[in-house]
Protein backbone atom coordinates (compact mmCIF):
# COMPACT_ATOMS: atom_id res chain seq x y z
CA UNK A 1 0.00 0.00 0.00
CA UNK A 2 1.56 3.08 -0.89
CA UNK A 3 2.12 5.49 1.79
CA UNK A 4 1.35 8.88 0.38
CA UNK A 5 -0.79 9.63 -2.72
CA UNK A 6 1.89 11.99 -3.86
CA UNK A 7 5.31 12.86 -2.97
CA UNK A 8 6.93 16.34 -4.70
CA UNK A 9 10.55 17.10 -4.86
CA UNK A 10 11.07 20.72 -4.34
CA UNK A 11 9.73 23.53 -2.99
CA UNK A 12 9.80 26.35 -4.78
CA UNK A 13 6.68 28.01 -5.71
CA UNK A 14 5.80 25.61 -8.49
CA UNK A 15 6.52 22.73 -6.35
CA UNK A 16 4.31 23.99 -3.27
CA UNK A 17 1.53 24.99 -6.07
CA UNK A 18 1.58 21.52 -7.06
CA UNK A 19 1.27 20.53 -3.55
CA UNK A 20 -1.36 22.50 -2.82
CA UNK A 21 -3.61 21.76 -5.67
CA UNK A 22 -3.24 17.82 -4.74
CA UNK A 23 -4.40 18.68 -1.34
CA UNK A 24 -7.36 20.24 -2.39
CA UNK A 25 -8.20 17.38 -4.29
CA UNK A 26 -8.12 15.63 -1.13
CA UNK A 27 -5.11 13.53 -1.77
CA UNK A 28 -1.95 13.22 0.88
CA UNK A 29 0.83 14.84 0.18
CA UNK A 30 4.66 14.90 1.09
CA UNK A 31 7.09 17.80 0.30
CA UNK A 32 10.85 17.07 0.36
CA UNK A 33 13.27 19.96 0.32
CA UNK A 34 16.64 19.85 -0.14
CA UNK A 35 17.22 22.80 1.78
CA UNK A 36 17.15 23.62 5.47
CA UNK A 37 14.55 26.10 4.50
CA UNK A 38 11.35 26.07 2.11
CA UNK A 39 11.17 28.41 -0.99
CA UNK A 40 13.34 27.73 -3.79
CA UNK A 41 13.44 31.24 -5.80
CA UNK A 42 11.42 32.85 -3.00
CA UNK A 43 13.70 33.08 -0.22
CA UNK A 44 14.53 35.65 1.70
CA UNK A 45 17.87 35.46 4.35
CA UNK A 46 20.48 38.09 6.04
CA UNK A 47 23.37 38.08 3.79
CA UNK A 48 25.39 41.01 3.90
CA UNK A 49 24.93 42.24 7.60
CA UNK A 50 22.54 41.78 10.69
CA UNK A 51 19.18 43.16 10.23
CA UNK A 52 19.06 43.53 6.52
CA UNK A 53 16.93 41.10 4.42
CA UNK A 54 18.03 40.26 0.89
CA UNK A 55 15.29 38.45 -1.14
CA UNK A 56 17.65 35.92 -3.05
CA UNK A 57 16.55 35.30 -6.01
CA UNK A 58 12.80 36.77 -7.35
CA UNK A 59 11.51 40.17 -5.41
CA UNK A 60 9.18 41.87 -7.31
CA UNK A 61 5.76 39.74 -7.79
CA UNK A 62 3.00 40.84 -10.58
CA UNK A 63 2.44 37.23 -11.71
CA UNK A 64 2.45 36.35 -7.68
CA UNK A 65 -0.79 38.45 -7.51
CA UNK A 66 -2.05 37.99 -10.89
CA UNK A 67 -1.99 34.60 -11.69
CA UNK A 68 -5.19 32.04 -11.98
CA UNK A 69 -3.92 30.25 -9.14
CA UNK A 70 -2.39 32.43 -6.78
CA UNK A 71 -5.66 34.56 -7.08
CA UNK A 72 -7.63 32.24 -5.38
CA UNK A 73 -5.32 30.93 -2.81
CA UNK A 74 -6.11 32.34 1.29
CA UNK A 75 -2.45 33.41 1.65
CA UNK A 76 -3.35 36.81 3.19
CA UNK A 77 -4.71 34.37 5.88
CA UNK A 78 -1.72 33.16 6.56
CA UNK A 79 0.67 35.93 6.59
CA UNK A 80 1.16 37.23 3.15
CA UNK A 81 1.18 40.86 3.06
CA UNK A 82 1.07 42.54 -0.11
CA UNK A 83 2.85 46.48 -0.62
CA UNK A 84 2.60 48.38 -3.94
CA UNK A 85 4.77 51.04 -4.23
CA UNK A 86 3.03 54.34 -5.86
CA UNK A 87 5.39 53.31 -9.34
CA UNK A 88 5.56 49.81 -10.38
CA UNK A 89 8.84 50.71 -12.79
CA UNK A 90 10.95 53.47 -13.26
CA UNK A 91 13.06 53.84 -16.38
CA UNK A 92 15.90 56.99 -16.06
CA UNK A 93 17.90 57.90 -18.70
CA UNK A 94 21.15 59.96 -19.04
CA UNK A 95 19.75 63.48 -19.16
CA UNK A 96 17.31 62.95 -15.98
CA UNK A 97 14.15 62.18 -17.66
CA UNK A 98 12.13 59.22 -16.59
CA UNK A 99 9.80 56.77 -17.98
CA UNK A 100 7.41 54.62 -15.39
CA UNK A 101 4.37 52.67 -14.98
CA UNK A 102 1.97 52.76 -12.26
CA UNK A 103 -1.76 52.15 -11.92
CA UNK A 104 -2.68 55.14 -13.84
CA UNK A 105 -2.78 54.47 -17.91
CA UNK A 106 -2.98 58.21 -18.83
CA UNK A 107 -0.12 59.50 -15.84
CA UNK A 108 1.89 56.82 -16.95
CA UNK A 109 1.58 57.56 -20.56
CA UNK A 110 2.88 61.23 -19.89
CA UNK A 111 6.08 60.41 -19.34
CA UNK A 112 5.90 58.43 -22.60
CA UNK A 113 6.81 61.89 -24.40
CA UNK A 114 5.87 62.32 -28.13
CA UNK A 115 4.32 58.63 -27.56
CA UNK A 116 1.72 59.37 -25.17
CA UNK A 117 -1.57 58.81 -26.98
CA UNK A 118 0.41 56.09 -28.84
CA UNK A 119 0.99 53.94 -25.51
CA UNK A 120 -2.59 54.80 -24.11
CA UNK A 121 -3.97 53.52 -27.23
CA UNK A 122 -1.91 49.93 -27.24
CA UNK A 123 -1.86 49.55 -23.83
CA UNK A 124 -5.98 50.17 -23.05
CA UNK A 125 -7.27 47.15 -24.61
CA UNK A 126 -5.02 44.79 -23.46
CA UNK A 127 -5.35 45.99 -19.81
CA UNK A 128 -9.13 45.91 -19.97
CA UNK A 129 -9.05 42.47 -20.83
CA UNK A 130 -5.92 41.13 -18.95
CA UNK A 131 -7.91 38.30 -16.73
CA UNK A 132 -8.70 36.57 -20.27
CA UNK A 133 -4.83 37.34 -21.79
CA UNK A 134 -3.49 35.26 -18.71
CA UNK A 135 -5.77 32.69 -18.51
CA UNK A 136 -4.71 31.43 -21.95
CA UNK A 137 -1.34 32.50 -21.87
CA UNK A 138 -0.18 30.72 -18.57
CA UNK A 139 -0.67 27.10 -19.45
CA UNK A 140 0.16 24.56 -22.25
CA UNK A 141 -0.32 25.66 -25.90
CA UNK A 142 -3.40 27.14 -26.60
CA UNK A 143 -5.37 25.15 -29.18
CA UNK A 144 -8.43 25.93 -28.09
CA UNK A 145 -7.91 29.32 -26.04
CA UNK A 146 -10.80 30.15 -23.56
CA UNK A 147 -11.27 34.11 -24.76
CA UNK A 148 -10.06 33.69 -28.57
CA UNK A 149 -10.87 37.37 -29.03
CA UNK A 150 -8.67 38.75 -26.48
CA UNK A 151 -6.20 36.65 -27.55
CA UNK A 152 -5.69 36.99 -31.21
CA UNK A 153 -5.76 40.91 -30.61
CA UNK A 154 -2.69 39.97 -27.90
CA UNK A 155 -0.95 38.13 -30.11
CA UNK A 156 -1.27 40.49 -33.32
CA UNK A 157 1.03 42.79 -31.37
CA UNK A 158 3.19 39.85 -28.70
CA UNK A 159 4.63 37.69 -31.60
CA UNK A 160 7.32 39.49 -32.63
CA UNK A 161 10.04 40.79 -31.43
CA UNK A 162 10.46 43.72 -29.09
CA UNK A 163 12.75 45.94 -31.13
CA UNK A 164 10.31 45.48 -34.18
CA UNK A 165 7.09 46.11 -31.66
CA UNK A 166 8.78 49.21 -30.26
CA UNK A 167 10.18 50.75 -33.63
CA UNK A 168 6.93 50.31 -35.36
CA UNK A 169 4.89 51.07 -32.46
CA UNK A 170 6.85 54.35 -31.12
CA UNK A 171 8.83 57.17 -32.71
CA UNK A 172 10.80 58.40 -29.20
CA UNK A 173 13.28 57.28 -26.49
CA UNK A 174 11.36 56.87 -23.49
CA UNK A 175 8.66 53.71 -24.71
CA UNK A 176 11.31 52.25 -26.79
CA UNK A 177 13.38 52.11 -24.26
CA UNK A 178 10.66 51.21 -21.71
CA UNK A 179 9.87 48.27 -23.49
CA UNK A 180 13.41 47.20 -24.04
CA UNK A 181 13.87 47.33 -20.58
CA UNK A 182 10.92 45.08 -19.82
CA UNK A 183 11.33 42.75 -22.39
CA UNK A 184 15.13 42.02 -20.69
CA UNK A 185 13.46 40.23 -17.98
CA UNK A 186 12.72 37.10 -20.74
CA UNK A 187 16.73 37.13 -20.78
CA UNK A 188 16.79 36.88 -24.62
CA UNK A 189 17.87 38.52 -27.69
CA UNK A 190 15.74 42.25 -28.31
CA UNK A 191 15.39 40.41 -31.50
CA UNK A 192 13.77 37.22 -30.58
CA UNK A 193 10.36 36.69 -31.34
CA UNK A 194 8.76 35.93 -27.89
CA UNK A 195 9.59 39.15 -26.24
CA UNK A 196 7.20 41.42 -27.12
CA UNK A 197 5.02 39.21 -25.23
CA UNK A 198 7.29 39.31 -22.46
CA UNK A 199 7.36 43.04 -22.20
CA UNK A 200 3.25 43.35 -22.86
CA UNK A 201 2.39 41.05 -20.16
CA UNK A 202 4.86 42.85 -17.58
CA UNK A 203 3.40 46.50 -18.85
CA UNK A 204 -0.38 45.29 -18.62
CA UNK A 205 -0.01 43.77 -15.16
CA UNK A 206 1.85 47.46 -13.78
CA UNK A 207 -1.54 48.79 -14.76
CA UNK A 208 -3.86 45.91 -14.08
CA UNK A 209 -2.74 44.80 -10.66
CA UNK A 210 0.89 46.34 -10.02
CA UNK A 211 4.16 45.10 -9.26
CA UNK A 212 4.03 44.55 -5.73
CA UNK A 213 6.58 43.70 -3.24
CA UNK A 214 6.43 40.64 -0.11
CA UNK A 215 6.60 42.22 3.35
CA UNK A 216 9.19 41.04 5.19
CA UNK A 217 10.76 39.56 1.96
CA UNK A 218 9.43 36.68 -0.98
CA UNK A 219 10.13 34.52 2.06
CA UNK A 220 6.77 35.27 2.89
CA UNK A 221 5.13 33.69 0.14
CA UNK A 222 6.73 30.37 0.52
CA UNK A 223 5.90 30.51 4.69
CA UNK A 224 1.97 31.36 3.47
CA UNK A 225 1.97 28.63 1.04
CA UNK A 226 3.70 26.06 3.28
CA UNK A 227 1.32 27.40 6.04
CA UNK A 228 -1.93 26.82 3.97
CA UNK A 229 -0.44 23.96 2.89
CA UNK A 230 0.35 22.07 6.44
CA UNK A 231 -3.84 23.69 6.79
CA UNK A 232 -4.90 21.06 4.00
CA UNK A 233 -2.76 18.33 5.87
CA UNK A 234 -0.05 18.21 3.69
CA UNK A 235 3.43 17.31 5.37
CA UNK A 236 6.89 18.76 4.49
CA UNK A 237 10.34 17.82 5.43
CA UNK A 238 13.68 20.16 4.43
CA UNK A 239 17.00 18.87 4.21
CA UNK A 240 15.86 15.59 2.78
CA UNK A 241 18.23 15.38 -0.42
CA UNK A 242 16.66 13.48 -3.28
CA UNK A 243 19.30 11.99 -5.16
CA UNK A 244 17.34 9.10 -6.76
CA UNK A 245 13.99 7.94 -7.11
CA UNK A 246 14.12 4.54 -5.30
CA UNK A 247 15.50 7.38 -2.14
CA UNK A 248 11.49 8.33 -1.82
CA UNK A 249 8.88 6.52 -0.09
CA UNK A 250 5.71 4.38 -1.38
CA UNK A 251 3.31 6.53 -3.41
CA UNK A 252 1.18 6.43 -5.92
CA UNK A 253 2.60 9.30 -8.29
CA UNK A 254 5.97 11.68 -7.92
CA UNK A 255 6.16 15.32 -8.99
CA UNK A 256 9.82 16.73 -9.32
CA UNK A 257 10.07 20.36 -8.99
CA UNK A 258 13.44 20.51 -11.07
CA UNK A 259 15.24 21.36 -14.26
CA UNK A 260 15.65 18.29 -17.08
CA UNK A 261 19.01 17.98 -16.30
CA UNK A 262 18.51 17.20 -12.65
CA UNK A 263 15.28 14.62 -13.70
CA UNK A 264 17.72 12.97 -16.00
CA UNK A 265 20.10 12.16 -12.77
CA UNK A 266 17.46 11.26 -10.43
CA UNK A 267 15.39 8.52 -12.67
CA UNK A 268 18.55 7.39 -14.05
CA UNK A 269 17.64 4.25 -16.22
CA UNK A 270 14.01 4.42 -15.65
CA UNK A 271 13.64 7.15 -18.48
CA UNK A 272 13.54 5.20 -21.79
CA UNK A 273 16.77 5.98 -23.94
CA UNK A 274 14.84 8.51 -26.26
CA UNK A 275 12.88 10.35 -23.95
CA UNK A 276 16.28 11.02 -21.75
CA UNK A 277 18.56 12.17 -25.05
CA UNK A 278 15.64 14.72 -25.43
CA UNK A 279 15.94 15.82 -21.74
CA UNK A 280 20.00 16.09 -21.93
CA UNK A 281 19.15 18.36 -25.40
CA UNK A 282 17.31 20.84 -23.39
CA UNK A 283 18.35 24.05 -23.76
CA UNK A 284 19.48 26.45 -20.92
CA UNK A 285 19.88 30.25 -21.66
CA UNK A 286 22.30 33.01 -19.69
CA UNK A 287 22.73 33.29 -16.27
CA UNK A 288 23.00 36.17 -13.55
CA UNK A 289 25.04 37.92 -11.85
CA UNK A 290 23.21 38.79 -8.49
CA UNK A 291 24.53 41.80 -6.21
CA UNK A 292 23.03 42.26 -2.76
CA UNK A 293 23.73 46.10 -0.94
CA UNK A 294 23.56 47.15 2.45
CA UNK A 295 23.19 50.69 2.22
CA UNK A 296 23.53 53.67 4.75
CA UNK A 297 20.87 55.65 2.80
CA UNK A 298 18.27 55.38 0.22
CA UNK A 299 19.91 55.50 -3.52
CA UNK A 300 20.47 59.11 -4.45
CA UNK A 301 18.82 58.90 -7.85
CA UNK A 302 18.85 62.12 -10.48
CA UNK A 303 15.31 61.94 -10.78
CA UNK A 304 12.99 62.07 -7.74
CA UNK A 305 10.44 59.85 -9.62
CA UNK A 306 13.05 56.68 -8.98
CA UNK A 307 12.88 57.15 -5.36
CA UNK A 308 8.57 56.33 -5.83
CA UNK A 309 9.96 53.09 -7.64
CA UNK A 310 9.71 49.64 -6.63
CA UNK A 311 11.83 48.61 -9.84
CA UNK A 312 13.82 50.43 -11.50
CA UNK A 313 15.62 49.00 -15.37
CA UNK A 314 18.83 50.83 -15.76
CA UNK A 315 19.98 50.57 -19.10
CA UNK A 316 19.72 53.44 -20.77
CA UNK A 317 18.06 53.35 -24.89
CA UNK A 318 16.74 50.25 -26.67
CA UNK A 319 19.72 50.32 -28.68
CA UNK A 320 22.19 50.08 -25.42
CA UNK A 321 20.07 47.48 -23.98
CA UNK A 322 19.46 45.73 -27.47
CA UNK A 323 23.07 45.47 -27.74
CA UNK A 324 23.82 44.42 -23.83
CA UNK A 325 21.65 41.24 -24.23
CA UNK A 326 22.78 40.27 -27.79
CA UNK A 327 26.79 40.18 -26.27
CA UNK A 328 25.41 37.97 -23.41
CA UNK A 329 24.43 35.83 -25.86
CA UNK A 330 27.16 35.69 -28.05
CA UNK A 331 29.06 34.72 -24.72
CA UNK A 332 30.25 38.41 -23.78
CA UNK A 333 30.38 40.06 -20.66
CA UNK A 334 28.61 43.75 -21.65
CA UNK A 335 30.64 46.71 -20.43
CA UNK A 336 27.08 48.70 -20.30
CA UNK A 337 24.99 45.84 -18.82
CA UNK A 338 21.37 45.43 -18.29
CA UNK A 339 20.49 46.39 -14.61
CA UNK A 340 17.35 45.12 -12.92
CA UNK A 341 17.05 46.16 -9.42
CA UNK A 342 14.97 46.79 -6.59
CA UNK A 343 14.85 49.12 -3.41
CA UNK A 344 12.32 47.13 -1.20
CA UNK A 345 13.16 49.19 1.94
CA UNK A 346 11.91 51.60 0.73
CA UNK A 347 8.56 50.96 0.98
CA UNK A 348 8.97 47.93 3.34
CA UNK A 349 10.97 48.70 6.96
CA UNK A 350 11.93 45.57 7.43
CA UNK A 351 14.09 44.88 5.28
CA UNK A 352 16.83 46.81 7.46
CA UNK A 353 17.77 48.49 10.26
CA UNK A 354 16.30 51.99 10.65
CA UNK A 355 17.37 55.20 8.60
CA UNK A 356 19.31 52.32 6.48
CA UNK A 357 18.67 50.15 2.88
CA UNK A 358 18.97 47.69 1.06
CA UNK A 359 19.11 47.24 -2.58
CA UNK A 360 18.55 43.92 -4.86
CA UNK A 361 20.51 43.82 -8.35
CA UNK A 362 20.98 41.49 -11.04
CA UNK A 363 22.58 41.82 -14.61
CA UNK A 364 22.27 39.19 -17.55
CA UNK A 365 25.65 36.98 -18.33
CA UNK A 366 26.69 34.29 -19.87
CA UNK A 367 25.56 30.86 -18.62
CA UNK A 368 28.03 29.32 -16.78
CA UNK A 369 30.27 32.25 -15.78
CA UNK A 370 32.64 32.30 -12.67
CA UNK A 371 32.96 36.43 -13.68
CA UNK A 372 32.01 38.73 -10.37
CA UNK A 373 30.26 41.47 -12.26
CA UNK A 374 29.35 43.32 -9.54
CA UNK A 375 31.69 46.35 -10.48
CA UNK A 376 30.01 47.14 -13.82
CA UNK A 377 26.51 46.51 -12.34
CA UNK A 378 27.80 49.22 -9.18
CA UNK A 379 28.50 51.22 -12.35
CA UNK A 380 25.48 51.63 -13.86
CA UNK A 381 23.65 52.10 -10.54
CA UNK A 382 26.23 54.98 -10.05
CA UNK A 383 25.50 56.45 -13.72
CA UNK A 384 22.29 57.32 -12.74
CA UNK A 385 22.39 58.00 -9.08
CA UNK A 386 25.92 59.66 -8.75
CA UNK A 387 27.24 59.01 -4.91
CA UNK A 388 25.98 55.19 -4.78
CA UNK A 389 29.19 54.05 -3.87
CA UNK A 390 29.55 56.21 -1.13
CA UNK A 391 26.25 54.02 0.55
CA UNK A 392 27.51 50.70 0.28
CA UNK A 393 27.94 49.13 4.01
CA UNK A 394 28.37 45.98 2.59
CA UNK A 395 27.38 43.77 -0.49
CA UNK A 396 27.40 40.07 -1.35
CA UNK A 397 27.28 38.84 -5.02
CA UNK A 398 26.09 36.00 -6.22
CA UNK A 399 28.45 34.65 -10.10
CA UNK A 400 26.32 32.47 -12.46
CA UNK A 401 27.81 29.89 -10.71
CA UNK A 402 26.99 30.69 -7.41
CA UNK A 403 23.92 30.77 -8.15
CA UNK A 404 23.39 27.05 -9.31
CA UNK A 405 25.36 25.66 -6.50
CA UNK A 406 22.73 27.90 -4.30
CA UNK A 407 19.96 26.73 -6.49
CA UNK A 408 20.66 23.54 -8.29
CA UNK A 409 17.80 24.28 -10.75
CA UNK A 410 19.72 27.62 -11.87
CA UNK A 411 21.99 25.38 -14.57
CA UNK A 412 24.72 27.76 -15.27
CA UNK A 413 22.71 30.87 -13.58
CA UNK A 414 19.66 30.53 -15.92
CA UNK A 415 17.04 31.15 -12.99
CA UNK A 416 14.09 30.90 -15.55
CA UNK A 417 14.32 26.82 -16.10
CA UNK A 418 15.60 27.15 -19.58
CA UNK A 419 15.74 29.00 -22.85
CA UNK A 420 12.13 30.89 -23.07
CA UNK A 421 11.88 31.18 -27.18
CA UNK A 422 9.55 30.17 -29.46
CA UNK A 423 10.93 26.79 -30.28
CA UNK A 424 11.35 26.08 -26.52
CA UNK A 425 8.22 27.67 -24.81
CA UNK A 426 5.35 25.10 -25.02
CA UNK A 427 7.26 21.99 -25.84
CA UNK A 428 9.53 22.55 -22.29
CA UNK A 429 11.28 20.52 -21.43
CA UNK A 430 10.06 18.20 -24.69
CA UNK A 431 7.20 18.46 -27.01
CA UNK A 432 4.32 16.01 -26.02
CA UNK A 433 0.31 16.50 -25.64
CA UNK A 434 0.67 17.27 -21.94
CA UNK A 435 4.20 18.43 -21.25
CA UNK A 436 4.22 17.97 -17.49
CA UNK A 437 3.52 13.80 -17.81
CA UNK A 438 6.53 11.48 -18.86
CA UNK A 439 6.65 8.22 -19.79
CA UNK A 440 7.36 7.00 -16.79
CA UNK A 441 3.62 5.99 -15.48
CA UNK A 442 3.34 8.12 -11.55
CA UNK A 443 6.42 10.32 -12.83
CA UNK A 444 5.76 14.29 -13.41
CA UNK A 445 7.20 17.53 -13.82
CA UNK A 446 6.03 20.58 -12.23
CA UNK A 447 8.97 22.76 -12.67
CA UNK A 448 9.68 25.94 -14.50
CA UNK A 449 11.08 24.37 -17.24
CA UNK A 450 7.72 23.12 -18.21
CA UNK A 451 4.73 25.66 -19.53
CA UNK A 452 4.17 28.64 -18.93
CA UNK A 453 8.33 28.67 -18.02
CA UNK A 454 9.81 30.70 -15.61
CA UNK A 455 7.79 33.14 -12.48
CA UNK A 456 6.47 33.02 -9.54
CA UNK A 457 2.81 32.23 -10.67
CA UNK A 458 2.64 28.44 -9.81
CA UNK A 459 1.04 27.79 -13.08
CA UNK A 460 3.64 25.08 -14.19
CA UNK A 461 2.37 23.23 -10.66
CA UNK A 462 -1.09 23.71 -10.84
CA UNK A 463 -1.36 22.24 -14.43
CA UNK A 464 1.09 19.14 -13.81
CA UNK A 465 -1.04 18.44 -10.59
CA UNK A 466 -4.25 18.56 -12.07
CA UNK A 467 -2.54 16.13 -14.77
CA UNK A 468 -1.53 13.88 -11.64
CA UNK A 469 -5.00 13.96 -10.39
CA UNK A 470 -6.36 12.89 -13.34
CA UNK A 471 -4.24 9.43 -12.52
CA UNK A 472 -5.05 9.13 -9.11
CA UNK A 473 -8.78 9.46 -9.77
Amino acid sequence: MSTYDAIIVGSGPNGLAAAITLAQGGKRVLVLEAKDTLGGGTRTAEITLPGFQHDICSAIHPLGIASPFFRHLPLTNFGLEWIHPPLALAHPFDDGHVAYLNRSIDESAGSMGIDRQAYKKLMAPFVGSWQDILQDILGPFPLMPHHPISLTRFGLQALRSVRGFAETNFTGVQARALFAGLAGHGMLPLEDVTTASIAIVLGMLAHAVGWPIPKGGSQAISNAMAAYFNSLGGEIITGQEVKSLDDLPVSEVVLLDITPRQIVQIAGDRLPSRYRQRLESYRYGPGVCKVDYALSGAIPWKSTDCNRAGTVHLGGSLEEISASERAVWGGEHPERPLVLLAQQSLFDDTRAPGGQHTSWAYSHVPNGSTEDFSEQITAQIERFAPGFRDLILAKHVYTATQMETYNPNYIGGDINGGVQDWRQLFTRPVARWSPYTTPVEGLYICSSSTPPGGGVHGMCGYHAAKSALKSLG
